[in-house]
């Protein structure tokens, strides 16, 4: 067995989970069910608990309380994490300024040289013109390539028998 792939959670993963109805939310339960078992390295942000902190209750405990139950890590608020994320938004190229922190949770992920962003915003993070200059701008500013992608690629990445 390889190295245990790491991978930042994005705020829809949280939302994904209680929500029934969505296309989504069996990968989603079971990419936090792998997380929960230490088959996946997972990470959230100060960002991700701000956001939240936003929701309504009972949604908002119901959201939060799967940090514990699930072992994931919450990374501190980061400066350089900021500003990767300001270059990402001066390209112009996929993520509006006023999306900022779409920028700083992938900047987060690759700052802490994390394998993956998991999400469901395919609007603006999860899709192929923000890879491309995310992955132009980390080579350029001396990170790795970070894969922006749904939890079933990271579930199933080929390394189980």
């Amino acid at each position: 067995m390889g190295m245990k792939q790491s991978a930042y959670l994005e705020t829809t993963m949280f939302n994904y989970f209680f929500d029934e109805a969505r296309d989504g939310h069996a990968a989603t339960v079971a990419f936090f069910e792998a997380a929960g078992r230490g088959e996946i390295e997972a990470y959230t942000s100060q960002y991700v608990v701000d956001e939240l902190q936003a929701a309504a209750e009972p949604k908002q405990s119901n959201m939060l309380a799967l940090i514990d139950r699930y072992r994931i890590e919450v990374l501190e608020k980061n400066d350089e994490a900021v500003r990767l994320a300001d270059t990402y938004i001066a390209a112009n190229d996929g993520i509006p300024a006023k999306k900022r922190l779409d920028a700083v949770h992938i900047a987060i992920a690759s700052v802490r040289r994390l394998q993956y962003v998991v999400s469901w915003n395919f609007k603006h993070i999860n899709k192929e013109r923000t890879r491309n200059m995310v992955n132009r701008i980390n080579q350029q500013e001396g990170y790795e390539a970070i894969i922006l992608c749904e939890p079933w690629e990271v579930i199933y990445d080929g390394t189980e028998t």
